[in-house]
């Protein structure tokens, strides 16, 4: 596959001719079974260099200046994530006298089917989206900015079968492949970030139960 996003037109300007995709080849998934996946993925910096890694592949030395952290760093980050079988080197070009390695994912799309092994590292990443939000929200209303539009974070905790949970897993893995190949435009990169987990939320007794002594109303 390659890169689609947008070409010029005859006026100059720049016209969509298709779904945005990297500038190398990948499958369209990817199922993380192995809990040194789910402990590469759920960190913030090796999130990050997931998530530049859906534009177009990169080198060590482009993601850390793009993040702005040291490239030993970086290095160390894009390792880990190798290890793990999450990144790979998709293509080398020689830089003078020296061969540099552009980085890719392995897949367009991660799914997480170990609960048990995903569900800590998972909700420490929704936390920490959660946070984000605030912070967002915070600098906005400090600047004088409407947030109204700029922000849409919900929650639902709801008891459902399991086979119904993967039949929901499924459409929003279609939705963030939607969401992932829009045609690139605008001045503000949004994140699309769901989880469907086990809750720790309690149920409610059945209707026609004494919620104090369990004995029928």
């Amino acid at each position: 596959m390659t890169d689609q996003s947008a070409e010029a037109d005859d006026s100059g300007s720049e016209a969509s001719t298709g779904p945005q995709r990297p500038d190398y080849d990948l499958p369209d998934a990817l199922v993380l079974e192995d809990p040194a996946q789910y402990r590469a993925l759920f960190e913030e910096t090796r999130h990050k260099i997931i998530a530049l890694l859906s534009e177009r592949a990169a080198t060590v030395s482009e993601l850390a200046l793009t993040l702005d952290k040291p490239k030993g760093t970086i290095g160390h980050h894009v390792q880990v994530l190798a290890d793990a079988g999450l990144v790979h080197v998709v293509r080398t070009e020689k830089v003078r006298a020296l061969e540099a390695k552009y980085w890719g994912r392995t897949a367009r799309i991660f799914f997480y089917e170990r609960v048990g092994a995903a569900v800590g590292d998972g909700q420490r990443l929704l936390d920490g989206a959660a946070a984000e939000v605030g912070r967002l929200e915070a600098a906005a209303r400090e600047a004088g900015t409407d947030v109204e539009g700029v922000l849409d974070v919900n929650r639902r905790d709801v008891r459902v079968p399991v086979e119904r949970v993967r039949e929901f897993r499924e459409r929003l893995g279609d939705l963030l492949v939607e969401f992932a190949e829009e045609p690139r435009g605008g001045d503000t990169t949004y994140a699309l970030i769901f989880g469907v987990f086990p809750s720790e939320l309690p149920q409610l007794p059945a209707r026609d139960t004494d919620p104090d002594t369990g004995a029928d109303a």
